[in-house]
């Protein structure tokens, strides 16, 4: 059994410099767990932050980043299959394993082994589905008796028939799954301070270039509903672009959006516990004690 090392958390809580200084201490390289940074031209928006992985006159190895044009589809599917291939590239060079992020989804599909199919949707059988409307496509759906990952593939009509698809698919499994031993560690702060990281974050990438980042994804051809798609950051700087907020607007209900979308990723790390995913949570200045916990995993 392979070990890995979860470092999970809010956004701007501190979780990529926290397992940067991991890393650099158990020769480790990082796996990104989060759904947008597999973008290239996305950097202020999905705060990449690659002067992160610089330490000590070092670049910590970091994957499943910039590996797609915006674009392309990337979907739970392609993580499992991505995080798969690198864990096991990884671990043949000998080095530890980080998986760090703040998508619980993706994290999840880890601990939990998801047994995830590819699917075409654009097979025939996608073609039957979108002829039907959004009670046959639940009714389907609910006898299919299968249990959901995520209820948001409830919420339209797309989403219900991609979770047809996948619950219909019945070939190309992911091939290289391996047994996994977890160590998670989630980083935490008060509400409080995570708040105003929050807001003092938001303002320096507004200060910074984050609608330029936008105004570029725009001209290079991605559409307003693909923005929507992206999250938060490129769905309401999008709308004040088309000149449907003004900029104060704009700033405070993204401001506030991000405040809901941290404590909406905390109820998904509870729920992870609830299921029984142990994680220990300590601090972002904890350092010295998540290097305790990481040597007794590791019986170093």
């Amino acid at each position: 059994m392979q070990k890995l090392v979860v470092i999970l958390g809010p956004t701007a809580v501190g979780k990529t410099n926290f397992a940067v200084k991991l890393a650099k201490e158990f020769n480790g390289e990082i796996i990104s767990a989060d759904s947008r940074q597999v973008y290239k031209g996305m950097d202020i928006g999905t705060g990449k932050d690659l002067d992160e992985y610089q330490i000590d006159n070092s670049t910590i190895p970091h994957h499943l980043i910039d590996i797609l044009e915006p674009n392309d589809e990337y979907n739970l599917f392609s993580f499992q299959k991505d995080f798969y291939s690198t864990f096991n590239q990884i671990i043949s060079n000998n080095k530890q394993p980080f998986l760090v992020g703040g998508t619980g989804l993706y994290i999840h599909s880890i601990l939990k082994e998801y047994d995830l199919h590819d699917v075409d949707f654009n097979s025939e059988r996608a073609k039957e589905l979108i002829l039907l409307d959004e009670s046959e496509l639940l009714e389907i759906l609910k006898n299919s008796k299968t249990q959901f990952h995520n209820t948001t593939d409830l919420i339209n009509k797309k989403r219900i028939i991609k979770a047809i698809l996948i619950t219909e698919a019945d070939n190309n499994e992911i091939k290289n799954k391996i047994n996994i031993e977890p160590l998670v560690i989630g980083i935490t702060e008060t509400r409080e301070i995570i708040k105003e990281r929050i807001t003092n974050r938001l303002k320096l990438r507004l200060q910074n270039g984050m609608i330029d980042e936008v105004e570029n994804l725009i001209t290079s051809g991605i559409s307003y509903d693909k923005l929507d798609f992206f999250g938060l950051e490129y769905r309401f700087i999008g709308s004040y672009i088309k000149g449907e907020l003004s900029y104060n607007d704009m700033y405070q209900k993204l401001n506030s959006a991000i405040h809901k979308f941290a404590k909406r990723q905390m109820t998904w790390f509870r729920k992870m516990e609830r299921e029984g995913v142990e994680i220990n949570w300590l601090k972002s200045d904890e350092i010295n004690e998540a290097n305790l916990l990481i040597n007794h995993f590791l019986d170093i």
